[in-house]
């Protein structure tokens, strides 16, 4: 996995290329930007070519020797890693204390160490605590690589200690490209995800799989009707994401794909409402938001949206989900 892989985040890369040419390379960063967008992806190459054995050029890879080859296993004795576990809402104070244990001991392989923080929004004051030490002093030959998606959430103690790193949703062109080498091949259905996917790859990927559209169909079929059902549409919508199993992150990002097509549904019928052409949309999900948009009229649609956006604000809150969906059904039925 050469920088080659990693599209779209060339100002962050040139910002580490720098800083390491100067001497001037940093203990601790934090990576800031949307879900699926490749934070994981730099971090990990990154720590490849910090540790690279045999280095082409400063800051590359060989992608060949032992140390890539664990590195991109993801079974480097001097790489750590800590994420919320699938069932928990926030980062486990037991697991951070873990990894900065780990971070402690002596490099195994060589003289640096690694150590990725995956889910830096989840941090709860008692986790933060256990990680300022280390974060304030990392052992020697250490870097520190947070990811989060906002700085909204991170605890005062984090940002002040860390560099921080943007990084952005990526292009059209950059995120075509990600989407066929992942075995994206149909033309149509490729440009979809590109326009849905919101820069995101992760989000796109997501949004490839059958059953998102079928529930697409079914809830805005319901939603627009004149008279939704809300029993059937809260059912439809629970199944779908019950069906990404008992990972609450999974369930989560099921969530966010509904509220996030709702969205765009809503202003689709917004720009119909206004007289606006709309494109994107086929025959008969134009007609039946066109119809919707009459009924309703532009204040009440942007009443919808502000709805969506609150919900998806409370989602990344950790808000019970099935409150969050029971709120957005009801609200089209006000």
């Amino acid at each position: 996995m050469s920088w080659e892989r990693v599209r779209g985040h060339g100002a962050a890369l040139s910002s580490f290329r720098a800083a390491f040419a100067r001497g001037r390379f940093g203990q601790a960063y934090l990576f800031v930007g949307p879900s699926g967008v490749g934070k994981h992806l730099f971090a990990r190459q990154l720590a490849k070519a910090l540790l690279c054995e045999n280095p082409p050029e400063p800051l590359e890879s060989c992608d060949r020797c032992p140390s890539c080859v664990q590195v991109e296993a993801g079974t480097h004795p001097d790489v750590f890693s800590v994420r919320t576990p699938n069932d928990k809402h926030e980062l486990p104070v037991d697991s951070i204390r873990a990894f900065c244990s780990n971070l402690a001991v002596k490099s195994r392989a060589g003289t640096k160490k690694i150590g990725i923080v995956e889910d830096a929004d989840d941090f709860n004051p008692e986790s933060a605590n256990a990680f300022l030490k280390t974060l304030e002093e990392p052992p020697s030959g250490t870097v520190l690589l947070l990811l989060a998606t906002t700085l909204d959430r991170q605890l005062p103690t984090i940002l002040s200690r860390s560099q921080i790193v943007r990084f952005h949703p990526l292009s059209a062109e950059d995120l075509r490209t990600v989407l066929a080498a992942n075995g994206v091949a149909e033309p149509e259905q490729l440009e979809r995800l590109v326009r849905l996917g919101q820069g995101s790859v992760g989000r796109a990927l997501a949004l490839n799989d059958g059953d998102f559209w079928s529930v697409r169909t079914k809830l805005l079929e319901g939603l627009t009707s004149p008279r939704p059902n809300f029993a059937a549409l809260s059912k439809t919508w629970e199944e779908y994401y019950k069906g990404a199993g008992s990972e609450t992150r999974g369930q989560r990002v099921r969530v966010s794909l509904v509220l996030g097509f709702l969205s765009e549904a809503l202003r689709h019928a917004l720009r119909l409402s206004q007289g606006a052409g709309t494109t994107g949309l086929d025959a008969s999900d134009e007609a039946r938001l066109r119809a919707f948009a009459t009924r309703l009229g532009p204040d009440r649609l942007l009443d919808l949206i502000e709805k969506c956006v609150e919900a998806e604000f409370h989602l990344d809150r950790k808000v019970m989900i099935i409150l969050i969906v029971e709120s957005v059904i009801e609200a089209f039925l006000k």
